[in-house]
């Protein structure tokens, strides 16, 4: 099996960010549900920017949008050098990650509608199909050679296909108002990027500034900035050479420690600042608590395993290398956590209702936990139950 070393590096600085994201998190429910809480938002919600250009944002749409666009260029870098010489080169293993996050946007969906049609919460129906790719690609990192590398490039892609899905669906169902001359203006930026990569500029700089432009648009057009990310990291160009560096490569090693570092901490203290306020708790044991803890703890790895099992028997797709069913399993579990892009839609489909933003945010919360902490002990379970069997 190739992997390559520039994947190995990247799950490596994330196993030693993973700690620091998790410390992240804790600290930012701690002054959220402190006196320093009100502070803290208002940090978040300070305007930066300039009107001039339509660019005058919260400190939390920087974060969220700009930064995490970055987070998506790397994880894209990574998934396009393992399209082109590594573990998803070839189309059984390249079409798995698909077909599995199919399967786990439309399970968890479908559970949500069932314990909620009829009622004004349905509009909610896609808080549980999202998969947040920066807390679950840091918990299983944590796992270090618990966990075959194929594994983990799954549960990338895997995510990356998650995301894109859950940002075509805001697209689609929660957004007022598409612009559609932005969006030909971001058609045309993705152009002009392949065209530098087909002309064979190598220079990043030739790259760096149309995938700002195209961030630019894309945000104005009403979908989802982030995608910016993973368009500009599929047009920069790579090579199977084993001794000469490609631009991708350059890029990926310059990127890896603000992302893991800097960028993932912040990103964790700005969306994990969650209030907890009374009737919370009540709220999980209702229809709209269930629909959205059961659709991401237990739709998300029934829809994942269920879809890959079917195209794998049908021997369209194969199981990552060295990895096993259990596994699989384990991975299902940790794309429940859904975390940001759940609480985002969340707040897209209850807009003017605070009360039940705060109920799918605490719900949301739980069912990330609940999946993040089953995940990564059965993960590792079966990680110390292989190596005594290799010992023996």
């Amino acid at each position: 099996m190739l992997i390559t070393d520039y994947f190995k590096k990247f799950l490596h600085s994330s196993q030693s960010s993973g700690i620091i994201l998790i410390l992240c998190v804790a600290i930012s429910l701690l002054i959220a549900n402190s006196s320093l809480g009100a502070s803290f938002q208002n940090l978040l919600d300070t305007k930066i920017g300039t009107e001039i250009f339509h660019l005058n944002y919260p400190l939390s749409i920087w974060i969220n949008d700009g930064l995490m666009a970055i987070f998506f260029l790397l994880v894209g870098l990574e998934i396009k050098r393992e399209i082109v010489e590594g573990e998803l080169s070839s189309f059984k293993s390249a079409s798995l990650p698909i077909i599995a996050a199919v399967g786990g946007m439309a399970v968890p969906a479908g559970i949500f509608y069932l314990f909620n049609q009829g009622t004004d919460y349905v509009k909610g129906w896609a808080i549980p199909m999202a998969t947040d790719i920066a807390f679950s690609l840091a918990i299983i990192s944590m796992l270090g050679k618990r966990v075959p590398l194929s594994l983990k490039i799954f549960l990338a892609a895997l995510a990356i296909v998650d995301d894109l899905g859950a940002i075509v669906v805001i697209a689609i169902f929660y957004t007022e108002q598409l612009h559609w001359d932005y969006l030909g203006l971001s058609a045309l930026m993705v152009v002009i990027l392949i065209a530098l990569n087909f002309f064979k500029f190598t220079k990043h700089i030739f790259y760096i500034i149309p995938g700002i432009f195209l961030w630019y648009f894309m945000h104005h057009s009403g979908i989802h900035a982030t995608i910016a990310g993973v368009l500009l990291a599929f047009t920069i160009p790579t090579n199977v050479s084993t001794t000469e560096i490609s631009p991708l490569e350059k890029l990926e090693q310059k990127l890896h420690l603000p992302v893991n570092f800097l960028i993932m901490p912040v990103f964790a203290l700005a969306n994990t600042n969650i209030t907890f306020k009374d009737g919370m708790v009540d709220g999980l044991f209702t229809n709209f608590g269930y629909g959205i803890i059961l659709g991401l703890f237990w739709g998300k790895v029934l829809g994942i395993t269920t879809f890959s099992w079917l195209f794998i028997k049908l021997k369209i797709s194969s199981l990552p290398d060295r990895s096993s069913w259990t596994q699989m399993i384990g991975a299902g579990l940790l794309a429940g956590i859904g975390f940001t892009m759940s609480i985002f839609i969340a707040l897209l489909s209850f807009k003017g209702h605070p009360e039940i933003q705060d109920e799918a945010k605490f719900a949301v919360l739980v069912a990330s936990v609940i999946s993040g902490f089953a995940g990564y002990s059965l993960l590792k379970f079966v990680g110390k139950k292989k190596a005594g069997n290799l010992e023996m």
